[in-house]
């Protein structure tokens, strides 16, 4: 009976996530600001990387590839991050500090529709922004998608993982986050410092052995190099990044940093912070 019970209370949480996340997609499109930190400027870095630096990237002789090839899975990554971290952090903080959030734990609403509402928000806004870098690529600059299944399920692996820690992580970085006007001034810098060191802007090899090992800490170093496995061959891989090159460990580590990310927002995130707590 307790089984059955529950039943009817979670199909119910689920059904009011759903709205809760057509309710946030609404809002989203409304703030011009977080549509082009989202959206327009992953676009506007890829479309920049390709115009300045054209060419192919090579690795020895008879072995190159072009330079948007290479940066484009970073970007994807940076994307990512850009769509689950900055927005969730961003839009929940500002409902945190108004006293939003505080109203709302006050009603029969459940608070777990909420978190499935932005959870979803952040995962659909992540599939548009980067099918639309992929489009434009792929159109634009020649880039090739991934060549087997194999790649592409290691892609959306990656994609799924990246995505679900981003999401966590900026549920959790909500608590760092003094008042609502900050928000953006907490949230970019540590954002755009390891898009710098974790291979985005830069080829990973080029970058000095100390910030790698600081790069390697956090899920974005190991979402560039996920989604690259996708799109690169395995030669330019393993001249790139190594003995880590492969599927095994970006997936395992975005794996763990799931489950890190997730009980590192269920134990700093705060409903009410409207009192400045």
């Amino acid at each position: 009976m307790t089984a059955l019970a529950g039943q009817p209370k979670r199909a119910g949480t689920l059904r009011l996530g759903l709205y809760w996340a057509r309710v946030e997609l609404r809002l989203f499109w409304r703030i011009p600001q977080q549509v082009f930190f989202t959206f327009a400027l992953p676009v506007l870095f890829l479309v920049i990387f390709a115009a300045v630096f054209t060419g192919d990237i090579t690795a020895g002789p008879g072995r190159s590839i072009p330079f948007v090839q290479y940066f484009l899975p970073g970007i994807i990554g940076a994307g990512v991050m850009s769509s689950t971290f900055s927005n969730l952090a961003g839009s929940i903080a500002v409902q945190q500090h108004t006293g939003l959030l505080k109203r709302l734990g006050g009603t029969p609403f459940p608070r777990g529709a909420f978190f499935i509402g932005k959870i979803l928000q952040a995962l659909a806004v992540t599939v548009v922004q980067t099918a639309l870098m992929l489009v434009i690529a792929v159109l634009a600059y020649g880039a090739d998608l991934p060549d087997d299944a194999a790649r592409w399920g290691t892609f959306i692996a990656v994609l799924l993982l990246a995505a679900s820690s981003g999401a966590a992580l900026g549920i959790a970085y909500t608590r760092a986050i003094p008042n609502a006007n900050a928000a953006t001034a907490i949230i970019q810098p540590p954002f755009l410092v390891l898009q710098f060191i974790s291979g985005v802007f830069f080829r990973h090899s080029e970058i000095p052995g100390w910030l790698k090992a600081i790069a390697a800490i956090f899920p974005l170093r190991w979402m560039s190099e996920g989604f690259r496995y996708a799109f690169l061959p395995d030669w330019f891989g393993e001249v790139e990044y190594g003995s880590t090159w492969g599927w095994q460990w970006p997936v395992g580590i975005l794996a763990v940093w799931v489950v890190v990310a997730g009980a590192l927002a269920f134990w700093l995130f705060r409903w009410d912070r409207s009192s400045g707590e």
